[in-house]
C-alpha cells in the first residue's frame, strides 16, 4: 500500500477537523500515540473546555503542544535532521539518567534495553512529540528501578550553591547599587517603578547565569557580576505589560525554569508582589530533572526559608471559589501545575488551569517554555511574557500578548453581575413577590443546547403566565458570549447564597415534556427521562439548596429527591455538558 501523503499544514490554526479525511485520521493517530486525546484517556487529560481555559482556539481548530517547527517535521512523516537530533537528545537525557542513578547493573541492563525498544519504535515512525517521548521514558525509570526522584539532591545542591552566592558582597553590591543617575519621571510613582524594573531587571539577568549554581563555591568579583547584568537585552516587554498606569494591579502565574535560578524567581517574585501585584508560583508535581517541585520546600532548607511566607496548595482539584479566596488571602500562592514534563497544557492539572484562566499574566522562565509558548502560532487566553537564554547566552524577554478580540470577563465583572440580579430579587420581594430560582439543565445533552434554552425559556415563560406574584429566574436570560460555566457557577453562587431564594425549583421530567407541548413539538429520544439530576451543574447547586436551607429553613426545594442528584460526579472544568453516572 502506497503511504498516505497529508495535505500540506504549516501550523496549529491549519489543524482543524472536518477539513480533511486524511488530515482527520491523521490527527487522532497523533493524539492518541501521544496519550493526549480526552475522549480515550478522560481520566489523564484536559477536557476540550478545561484546554479552552488556557488555549485561544476558532471553530473546529486542534491544540498541539510543541513548536511549529516540531510539528511540520512530525507532519512530514519523514526522518528529519531536527527531528532526529531532538529525539537523539532525549535518548542522552534518559542514558545519563540511567548510567548516573542505577547502580544494579542487571536493572541497569533491562532498563536501557526496554527504553532502546521504545526510542527505536519511536525513531522508525516518528509521530510522537520528543518530549512525550522524554516523559515516557523517564517513566519507564522512575517504575523499574524503584525511584521516586533522583534529583532532588542535586536541587538542593543547586538552591544551595545560588543562597550562598546571593550573600556574597559582590552580589549585594552590584544589586543594590544606584544606577548612576537620576531617570527623567514625572512622580515618585514612575522613579518608583523605574527602580522596580531595574531591580526586576537585574534578577532575571542572574537567574539564567548557570554559573551560580553548577559551580561550588562560584564568587566573581563585582566588576564581572555588573557586567552579566548589563549584557541582558530589552526589557521593553515586560516594562509594557507591568505598565503601572494599568487600572489595578495583576495576579500573575510565575513558571521557573529550574532549581538554582529559582532562588532569583522568588526575588523576581517579591519585587512584583511589592508593586502591589499577587503572583502564584506553579512548580512540577514529580521529577523532571532540574525543575523544582512543589515538594522540594518539604525537605531543602534552604527553599524552606526562601518561601516561608507563601501558602502552598496541595489539591489539583481547586475549584474557580477557592482560588479566587486563596489569591485574596495570600500574595504568594504555590501550586503544582500537577505535571512531570515540560509545560503540556494537556496534562496540567484542574488547578493549574484555573490559575491561568483567573491570573491576568503568565511569566514562563526557561527556553523550553519558549519553545512552547512563542515559537507557535497558537494564542492564548491570557498575556504571556517567556524569558530565557538565546544561544549566545544573551538574556531575551519576549511577550505574546492574548488576542484583542477575546472577550474576557474579570472576576469584579461577573461580581457585579451577581449584584444587579441580587438587587432586582431584592426589589421584587420588597414589592411582595415570591421569589423562584428555577434549576434546570441547560448543557447536560451534548449538541442539544440550543433545545435546552428553548425548552427552559418556553417552561418559565410558563410558570409566569401562571403564578402571580412570583419573580422566576431563569439563568438561561443572563448568559453573555464569553461567560464560560466556570464563571456562570461563580456568578450564580453568589446569587444563590443571597439568602433571598424563597422557591428553589429543580427542573423534573415532567417539565420538560410540558416545555415541548408548549413548543408543539413531540419528546425527542434523547429527552427521554431527563430531568435536573442529569446535569452536574444542577447537582452543585442542589449541595448549594441543602446548604442554604439549613440556615433558611422556610425556604422550599421542589424537584426531584435530592438522593437521585448524588449518583454525579462534581461538577466538570468549564463543562457545558454532563459526566457519565459514577460507577459503583
Amino acid at each position: 500500500m502506497s503511504p498516505v501523503n497529508l495535505p500540506t499544514t504549516s501550523s496549529p490554526a491549519d489543524l482543524r477537523y472536518g477539513k480533511d479525511p486524511l488530515l482527520d485520521a491523521w490527527l487522532i493517530h497523533f493524539m492518541s500515540e501521544n496519550h493526549i486525546e480526552y475522549s480515550i484517556d478522560p481520566t489523564r487529560n484536559a477536557s476540550p473546555e478545561q484546554i479552552r481555559f488556557m488555549v485561544h482556539l476558532g471553530p473546529d481548530e486542534n491544540y498541539v503542544p510543541c513548536s511549529d517547527e516540531m510539528l511540520r517535521s512530525l507532519l512530514e512523516k519523514t526522518q528529519e535532521p531536527a527531528l532526529l537530533e531532538a529525539y537523539a537528545k532525549v535518548w542522552r537525557q534518559v542514558m545519563d539518567l540511567i548510567e548516573t542513578h542505577c547502580s544494579n547493573q542487571y536493572d541497569k541492563m533491562m532498563i536501557l534495553a526496554l527504553c532502546d525498544h521504545k526510542y527505536r519504535q519511536a525513531v522508525n515512525a516518528p509521530v510522537m512529540i520528543p518530549s512525550r517521548l522524554l516523559k515516557r521514558l523517564t517513566t519507564i525509570f522512575l517504575a523499574q528501578s524503584g525511584q521516586d526522584d533522583p534529583y532532588r539532591e542535586r536541587r538542593r545542591t543547586l538552591n544551595r550553591r545560588a543562597r550562598q552566592f546571593m550573600d556574597t558582597l559582590s552580589m549585594q553590591t552590584a544589586l543594590n547599587a544606584c544606577p548612576g543617575f537620576v531617570a527623567s519621571c514625572g512622580s515618585i510613582q514612575d522613579l518608583r517603578f523605574e527602580l522596580d524594573m531595574l531591580e526586576i531587571s537585574r534578577l532575571l539577568a542572574l537567574s539564567v547565569w548557570t554559573d551560580i549554581w553548577e559551580k561550588d563555591q562560584f564568587e566573581p568579583g563585582i566588576e564581572e557580576v555588573e557586567k552579566h547584568m548589563l549584557a541582558a537585552g530589552s526589557f521593553d516587554d515586560l516594562r509594557r505589560v507591568l505598565n503601572p498606569n494599568r487600572p489595578k494591579s495583576m495576579k500573575i502565574l510565575y513558571m521557573p525554569e529550574n532549581a538554582g535560578g529559582l532562588m532569583f524567581d522568588i526575588r523576581v517574585v517579591k519585587v512584583l508582589i511589592s508593586m502591589g501585584h499577587r503572583v502564584i508560583l506553579a512548580l512540577k508535581e514529580g521529577f523532571y530533572f532540574d525543575a523544582p517541585t512543589v515538594w522540594d520546600a518539604e525537605e531543602d532548607p534552604v527553599l524552606s526559608q526562601s518561601l516561608a511566607e507563601a501558602r502552598f496548595w496541595s489539591g489539583n482539584q481547586m475549584t474557580k471559589n477557592a482560588l479566587l479566596q486563596a489569591i485574596k488571602e495570600n500574595s504568594l500562592l504555590v501550586i503544582s501545575d500537577g505535571s512531570r514534563e515540560r509545560l503540556n497544557l494537556y496534562k496540567v492539572s484542574v488547578t493549574f488551569a484555573r490559575a491561568w484562566k483567573e491570573c491576568d499574566l503568565v511569566i514562563a522562565k526557561g527556553v523550553l517554555n519558549h519553545r512552547r509558548l512563542m515559537l507557535t502560532r497558537t494564542e492564548f487566553t491570557r498575556d504571556v511574557l517567556c524569558v530565557h537564554q538565546d544561544d549566545q547566552g544573551a538574556l531575551k524577554v519576549q511577550a505574546k500578548m492574548k488576542p484583542a478580540t477575546l472577550r474576557v470577563f474579570t472576576e469584579p465583572e461577573i461580581t457585579a453581575k451577581a449584584e444587579a440580579i441580587i438587587s432586582r430579587m431584592r426589589s421584587e420581594r420588597a414589592a411582595g413577590k415570591t421569589i423562584m430560582f428555577y434549576s434546570a439543565i441547560v448543557g447536560s445533552v451534548p449538541h442539544e443546547t440550543e433545545t435546552a434554552i428553548a425548552i427552559l425559556t418556553a417552561f418559565v415563560k410558563h410558570l409566569r403566565s401562571r403564578l402571580a406574584g412570583t419573580y422566576v429566574i431563569n439563568p438561561a436570560e443572563h448568559f453573555e458570549e464569553g461567560l464560560d460555566a466556570d464563571d456562570l457557577m461563580f456568578m450564580w453562587e453568589k446569587v444563590q447564597r443571597s439568602g433571598l431564594i424563597n422557591v428553589w425549583r429543580f427542573q423534573t421530567y415532567e417539565d420538560i415534556e410540558q416545555a415541548f407541548v408548549l413548543m408543539g413539538r413531540p419528546v425527542p429520544p434523547v429527552w427521554a427521562g431527563k430531568d435536573a439530576t442529569f446535569s452536574t451543574g444542577c447537582t452543585k447547586e442542589m449541595h448549594i439548596a441543602l446548604d442554604m436551607q439549613r440556615t433558611h429553613p422556610e425556604m422550599q426545594i421542589i424537584g426531584p429527591n435530592p438522593e437521585k442528584f448524588f449518583r454525579r460526579r462534581e461538577y466538570g472544568v468549564g463543562k457545558f455538558f454532563d459526566s457519565a453516572i459514577a460507577a459503583r
